[in-house]
């Protein structure tokens, strides 16, 4: 199945409804990072949700993501944008755990449950959109559940999950958002917390072949759907040679010159992808101003 997000309205659009497929994009993401199985749940979580995340922004908005926990992985930075592209990286890859009591790897263990989730939209405004809540559980989607009411002040449940195969390749990945607008009654948010409290875990939905539409009609299969956009979902770095010469350029002459003397030449390597890129002498000598 290819990666592809759903946004779909019911109830007269006083529900908003977000659901994603993101195998792909998350085995992209492990591949790069080098990630273990636990590590590789945390990381493709916080994926999944920062690409539904970006698909409520337009044009040319962009998101980023920042999970930082007292567990072992330490932070989790994604960025996302309104056109499906997210990226993203884990500073500790190679974590891993036995599967907690419920049978399920332990994200909660490896994000820690102290710390913070910050939220930054640039809405092509003079000023950024800056949101920051505490960890209240480590296992990502409660903590973006908990986002959503306390900082954007929008009632939300947040679900996400990761499969992962026994070499540490991604099985299965998926998501969804659900948000009460206002205009909804309160017979119908607990008529809706009952349907998602007994909902399946995503990721085996994902798994078993069901794509973002069937996993919409399964959350609300008493309700009629209006389906408004698809999206298909990709890991894809901004970075470029050309961005690194600008940061080199923004050390200094002196600095490149240490480079230079010390290193004859330099090499610089992408958080985000892992991707590196060589620099000779001549070309720090050029860099030079």
């Amino acid at each position: 199945m290819n990666d592809y997000l759903v946004k779909a309205t019911l109830l007269d659009g006083k529900i908003r409804v977000y659901a994603a497929s993101s195998t792909n994009l998350v085995e992209e993401a492990r591949r790069r990072q080098d990630s273990w199985a636990t590590t590789t749940a945390a990381l493709g979580r916080t994926l999944t949700i920062t690409a539904m995340m970006g698909a409520m922004l337009k044009g040319e908005d962009s998101i980023t993501v920042k999970v930082e926990g007292n567990g072992p992985i330490g932070a989790i930075v994604t960025d996302g944008n309104a056109k499906g592209e997210v990226r993203g990286y884990v500073l500790h890859p190679h974590v891993d755990f036995d599967l907690n009591e419920k049978g399920k790897l332990d994200v909660r263990r490896a994000v820690g449950t102290e710390g913070y989730i910050s939220v930054v939209k640039d809405l092509g405004l003079r000023d950024y959109f800056t949101g920051q809540v505490p960890i209240v559980s480590g296992e990502i989607s409660e903590d973006f559940t908990y986002y959503y009411a306390a900082s954007e002040q929008i009632p939300s449940s947040v679900g996400a999950g990761v499969l992962v195969n026994p070499d540490h390749s991604v099985l299965a990945a998926g998501g969804f958002i659900i948000q009460v607008m206002p205009g909804a009654s309160e017979d119908v948010v607990t008529r809706l917390e009952e349907q998602i409290k007994s909902f399946p875990a995503i990721s085996n939905l994902i798994r078993e072949g069901n794509n973002p539409e069937q996993i919409i009609t399964r959350l609300f299969p008493d309700e009629e759907i209006k389906f408004h956009e698809t999206m298909p979902l990709s890991f894809v770095c901004k970075c470029s040679k050309e961005r690194f010469e600008q940061a080199i350029i923004s050390l200094g002459n002196e600095e490149i010159q240490e480079m230079i003397d010390e290193d004859h030449g330099a090499e610089t390597v992408c958080h985000f992808c892992n991707e590196k890129y060589q620099f000779t002498e001549e070309e720090l000598e050029a860099l030079k101003r």
